[in-house]
């Protein structure tokens, strides 16, 4: 029996759900002569998302994987925790040492433990921008910020969107930034004022939509687009203008991905052997790990994953629904812990490592003192976050916080030194700038940011 895929996502060819339009249907081939795709979900922004194509084959194969632990993930019970602090600080787990001397984590996290010498541990994030959703932080822009007036962001794009702009994606038949998130507004922060051309893809839209559905065999599907081909010259010579070439470019390319078969084959996790399937764990989070690895060996340039909205938000044991440290935390932690750890082994293994920079992060920290209930409440002064990968010095603790973990005590990274890092490791250029619609050039690293001095 095969394992089932990722909560959100839909099997291959079989199974689409009600009101998904199956690629290969006639009602899809006529949408996409005719109106450029209207009607496939996502689509022109996977074909738009290819305009820097030349620039990621330029700069190699590289790619980010970035792991979202939604609601605010501890940092005190996780990376960088306080064992000699007075009790309510401290919390209720033991710690363990870790494969770097002196450097200890949560009991908890056992596997990370052992490949520390493989990541950056970064403990002295400055949060104080951000706020109960992924837009500062995925962003990588203090100026980018929950507003809750319609206008949340300012308008600054997420990182992933400034990749799909000044990058592209690895290969022309795969979009350039994908999101592996059931809960997509509250996980998964856009383009702002990018655009949807550069918007991300839901993968829960691409899976089972790039497939021939049963009955249509590629040599009809060929035919088909011959036909269509001699139906676009005709209204070409009834000089429709430019919308019309923009549809006919948009239709060659998603005629691309389905014969091609590369979006459909990345899906297919059965693909997989059953030893790595396992290493991973058949769980949401490891599975969303593997296919985040397939995707950007594929050609995928920047994959988000994130399990559920908020399941890192401990405020208390009895407070629903995700609980307190102990009741809620706790049983999560082996989850996160198995999925980085055979995803940076399984990179390195793949030769994908050194090319892949891989983070863990969420929008915040968590309070120093615990709650009454067993909980920890939002805490905007300092994170901690993991980073491995990307042919960056790994192997350390970068910062640190005071001895109750309460703020910054020395190495302060911000949200624009991770966005530095990450457009550095891509090769996009850090004084490159895109235009708002007011047309005022706007920079993609904002107020000095710098890449991470300790990882180069």
């Amino acid at each position: 029996m095969s394992a089932k895929l990722p909560v959100g996502f839909q099997a291959p060819i079989a199974g689409i759900g009600p009101g998904m339009l199956r690629v290969g249907s006639r009602r899809w081939f006529l949408q996409v002569g005719a109106a450029g795709l209207a009607g496939a979900a996502a689509l022109p922004e996977l074909a738009a998302s290819q305009v820097a194509q030349q620039a990621a084959a330029a700069a190699g194969k590289r790619a980010v994987i970035l792991f979202w632990l939604s609601g605010g993930p501890s940092h005190i019970d996780m990376w960088d925790p306080k064992p000699d602090a007075p009790a309510e600080i401290r919390g209720p787990f033991s710690t363990i040492a870790t494969k770097l001397p002196g450097v200890r984590f949560c009991e908890h996290l056992p596997l990370q433990a052992s490949i520390a010498d493989k990541l950056s541990i970064i403990r002295s994030v400055d949060c104080s921008a951000s706020n109960h959703t992924p837009i500062t932080m995925q962003a990588g822009n203090p100026l980018a910020r929950r507003t809750d007036d319609g206008k949340d962001g300012a308008g600054y794009p997420s990182m992933g969107s400034i990749v799909s702009k000044f990058r592209g994606a690895n290969d022309p038949d795969l979009p350039s930034f994908v999101g592996l998130a059931p809960a997509w507004k509250a996980d998964v922060y856009e383009s702002g004022h990018l655009g949807t051309a550069f918007a991300p893809v839901n993968g829960g839209d691409l899976a089972g939509k790039f497939g021939l559905p049963q009955g249509i065999q590629l040599n009809r599907l060929q035919n088909r687009e011959e036909l269509r081909g001699q139906l676009d010259r005709l209204r070409r010579d009834l000089d429709l203008g430019s919308t019309l070439e923009r549809s006919n470019q948009y239709s060659r390319q998603a005629y691309e991905m389905v014969v091609s078969g590369k979006v459909e084959r990345a899906f297919k996790l059965d693909d997989e052997p059953a030893s790595v399937r396992d290493a991973y764990s058949r769980d949401s989070v490891g599975e969303k790990a593997l296919l985040a690895r397939r995707l950007v060996q594929s050609g995928v340039t920047f994959v988000l994953v994130s399990h559920r909205w908020g399941y890192f938000d401990h405020h208390g044991d009895t407070v629903p629904p995700w609980g307190g440290i102990e009741k809620g935390l706790k049983p999560i932690l082996p989850t996160v812990d198995r999925a980085l750890y055979a995803l940076v082994n399984d990179l390195e293994q793949q030769g994908l490592l050194d090319s892949t920079l891989v983070m863990m992060m969420g929008e915040f920290g968590r309070s120093p003192v615990m709650t009454a209930d067993g909980g920890r409440n939002h805490w905007t002064n300092v994170m901690s976050m993991l980073m491995a990968g990307g042919g960056f010095r790994h192997g350390q603790t970068v910062g640190s916080t005071d001895a109750r973990g309460y703020g910054v005590k020395d190495g302060i990274v911000r949200p624009q030194d991770i966005a530095a890092t990450t457009f550095r490791h891509l090769g996009i250029d850090l004084g490159a700038h895109w235009m708002s619609p007011q047309g005022r050039p706007t920079p993609i690293v904002v107020e000095g940011g710098r890449p991470i001095p300790e990882l180069i």
